[in-house]
């Protein structure tokens, strides 16, 4: 019955309805970046994801601006190498958020995140993180693995789900230049 009920949430996800997601982001868009929430709003992403409801989880939910990442224009000197004022950022909006997250609260470690949501200005993710401290999760053996100290700042070290994703460590090629690695790779994998 479990397995059915998470089938049906997918499937309701898949086309929301327009008019009570579209309150919502006008809710979201008058509070803070940053809110932590009781309970996930999309309940099979986040199990699918690794969340469980018990002490030592926690869901963040963070508000990211769309658009182009300009730079400013310089407004001295004369050198054309750096009058380009558009960047093509490599980042994914999810690993930004990620990334946010880790730093606003840096007690918690990051697991993973999906998207609720975007809107002409913004886009909306929950953040799934742990509280490593916590003996619930050092006791929890599926979950436990988080609390090494080689697990720390996943988001900031490209280690999550979203940053592999993005530094194009999905596929293995024996050219690929991306391992171990861009800066390894002289820079030639993105």
């Amino acid at each position: 019955m479990v397995n059915g009920l998470y089938h049906y949430l997918r499937q309701a996800w898949k086309k929301p309805d327009p008019k009570e997601l579209r309150e919502r982001m006008v809710e979201w868009r008058r509070g803070n970046v940053f809110v932590k929430v009781e309970k996930p709003l999309r309940l099979d992403r986040a199990r699918a994801l690794g969340y469980k409801d018990k002490k030592g989880f926690v869901i963040i939910r963070i508000r990211i601006n769309r658009g182009g990442h300009k730079r400013p224009r310089p407004n001295k000197g004369r050198r054309s190498k750096r009058m380009h004022t558009r960047k093509n950022l490599k980042m994914s909006y999810k690993w930004i958020a990620e990334q946010r997250v880790s730093k606003k609260f840096a007690n918690l470690e990051v697991l993973n995140s999906y998207m609720i949501g975007k809107d002409g200005l913004h886009y909306f993710y929950e953040v799934i993180c742990v509280d490593p401290s916590k003996p619930e999760i050092q006791n929890d053996k599926t979950i436990n693995w988080i609390c090494n100290r080689t697990n720390q700042n996943r988001p900031e070290r490209g280690l999550t789900s979203a940053a592999k994703k993005s530094r194009g460590l999905r596929n293995k090629h024996p050219t690929s230049k991306v391992r171990p690695s861009v800066r390894a790779g002289k820079r030639q994998g993105k």
